[in-house]
């Protein structure tokens, strides 16, 4: 499989311009994906759709409008959300140069972590039951009143959501994946050095 994907020509441009990525320790992998278990257990148990982690993501979005507003009303209302999704990719595109495993890992799957909670918002546009912050106004019931998909809601919400859930599995799948990798590479390298 690892031989497929390394003739894959993007993947062989990525590995010629970025490198190999730096192995993450045995301990550290499973500490990590440990950790990632937990917080889905923990979001699966949770009912209100808001996470321990979506104060952080929170602070992002309400940021997110201020800066936006410079790009008109609709895309204000939007930036919220579009922050909220922006900061973790770069995040990750900037531990993903670096080629730093845990990290990339930690903002896929703080990225995806946010989809569920956008998902939440979304299916609330015509219920509008959730506290907000600020003004008080609903950013998808504007959004999606704006864009004739109000009746649409509960769907979109619902899609949203499992792209979120999907997204962090793959994060978790990924860092398994790289932990495994490295941890052969590292009996490899030690045999090899054996054999000297």
């Amino acid at each position: 499989m690892t031989a497929l994907l390394a003739t894959l020509p993007g993947v062989a441009f990525l590995k010629q311009y970025f490198g190999e990525w730096k192995p993450i320790s045995r301990y550290a992998g499973i500490g990590w994906l440990c950790f990632y278990l937990l917080f889905l257990a923990y979001a699966a148990r949770d009912g209100s759709g808001f996470l321990f982690l979506d104060y952080a993501n929170l602070m992002i979005h309400e940021a997110g409008h201020p800066f936006f507003s410079w790009f008109g009303y609709t895309i204000m209302i939007l930036g919220g959300t579009l922050a909220e999704l922006i900061v973790p990719l770069l995040c990750a595109g900037y531990f993903f140069w670096k080629r730093e495993i845990s990290g990339t890992a930690f903002c896929g799957f703080w990225f995806f972590e946010n989809f569920p909670y956008i998902g939440t918002y979304m299916a609330d546009a015509r219920a509008q039951a959730l506290p907000l912050v600020g003004s008080g106004d609903h950013d998808w019931a504007i959004l999606f009143g704006q864009w004739g998909l109000l009746l649409q809601d509960r769907k979109i919400g619902g899609a949203m959501r499992t792209i979120g859930w999907l997204g962090m599995i793959a994060a978790l799948g990924w860092l398994a994946w790289r932990t495994y990798r490295s941890a052969r590479e590292d009996v490899s390298a030690h045999a090899a050095e054996q054999v000297r």
